[in-house]
């Protein structure tokens, strides 16, 4: 998660001013600290089957990501070099 999330703030950079950058960083923290201290009781609610599942679909939306970072970074370069 730490690589996805450097490389999603180098590619939104561009794209957004430093304000709305460092709420959204904030607003993550904030959710993320909430969520790891409510996790057990998520898990007792849901069942390992349901975490595992969404364990599953959070890695796939991340390794799309990273495909469409990659493709877009690639074909930028691949147009400055020819």
């Amino acid at each position: 998660v730490g690589a996805g999330s450097l490389t999603t703030l180098l590619s939104i950079r561009s794209q957004f001013s430093d304000i709305n950058i460092l709420l959204a960083i904030l607003g993550n923290v904030i959710f993320v600290y909430i969520v790891l201290k409510l996790a057990k009781k998520f898990e007792k609610i849901l069942g390992p089957g349901i975490v595992y599942m969404f364990q599953k679909l959070f890695g796939i939306i991340l390794l799309a990501i990273s495909v469409k970072l990659f493709i877009t970074n690639l074909s930028a370069l691949l147009k400055a070099i020819g």
